[in-house]
């Protein structure tokens, strides 16, 4: 059994795609039958997250932390505990490509830390969308760490201690601990999800702070350039 643990804090907007994706990729012909159990993990959510979530067939838990490490840890110990050998992380402002879980199993590794693409620019400037596509690596190789595309065997991630209650990083603290504990990594753009780059992001050092810091620059630095050409 495969389980796929989505943290979801106020995601009534965005958790039915994420949860279609998912239930696609729990039917990829690759998995051969494989049974798929998405479990939601909702972090203090007073909106129609949960009841859409069950309706799409996921498991929900009640999380009341405000805290995406013990969102994510709690998630994958309801996995856990119904017995899967594989957990597959995402984001509910996320979706995952068809193969997604498919891909991740094939790689044959301990763990598999995957890429992102951002579906909408909408709300920051053409510089800042240069900007990302000139630094990030959506390649094989690329030492990216994303909670919205990371997988990790039940062995490993039980091995490596599980998440920690962290308010941002939890993703990258957990991969730093696989490391340490011997784990195998891939490293890969093969498993593909695409995310938002929205601005009223969740945890305030993940993906989404990072382009709103980006875009804080480049108007900052817009505004220097304006006054330094002004004339003397």
């Amino acid at each position: 059994m495969i389980g796929v643990v989505v943290p979801a804090h106020e995601e009534q907007e965005t958790i039915a795609a994420c949860l279609r994706s998912l239930r696609r990729a729990a039917c990829c012909p690759g998995l051969r039958g494989e049974e798929v159990v998405m479990v939601v993990a909702l972090d203090s959510c007073t909106d129609a997250t949960g009841t859409i979530a069950r309706d799409l067939g996921a498991l929900t838990i009640d999380v009341a932390a405000r805290n995406v490490g013990k969102a994510r840890a709690d998630g994958a110990q309801k996995a856990l505990d119904a017995g899967v050998r594989w957990l597959a992380f995402t984001d509910a402002d996320s979706t995952v490509a068809p193969d997604w879980i498919t891909v991740q199993l094939a790689l044959g590794t301990d763990a598999v830390c995957g890429t992102v693409t951002v579906d909408d620019w909408s709300g920051f400037s053409p510089h800042v969308r240069r900007q990302h596509h000139a630094t990030y690596t959506d390649r094989d190789g690329h030492r990216h760490v994303h909670g919205a595309n990371l997988g990790v065997s039940a062995q490993a991630y039980r091995r490596a201690g599980g998440f920690r209650p962290l308010v941002s990083s939890e993703d990258v603290d957990l991969v730093r601990s696989l490391h340490e504990s011997g784990a195998s990594i891939s490293w890969s753009a093969a498993p593909r999800v695409v995310t938002s780059a929205r601005r009223n992001f969740r945890a305030p050092d993940g993906f989404g702070a990072t382009l709103a810091r980006a875009a804080v620059s480049d108007v900052a630095s817009a505004a220097a350039s304006a006054c330094g050409g002004g004339g003397s």
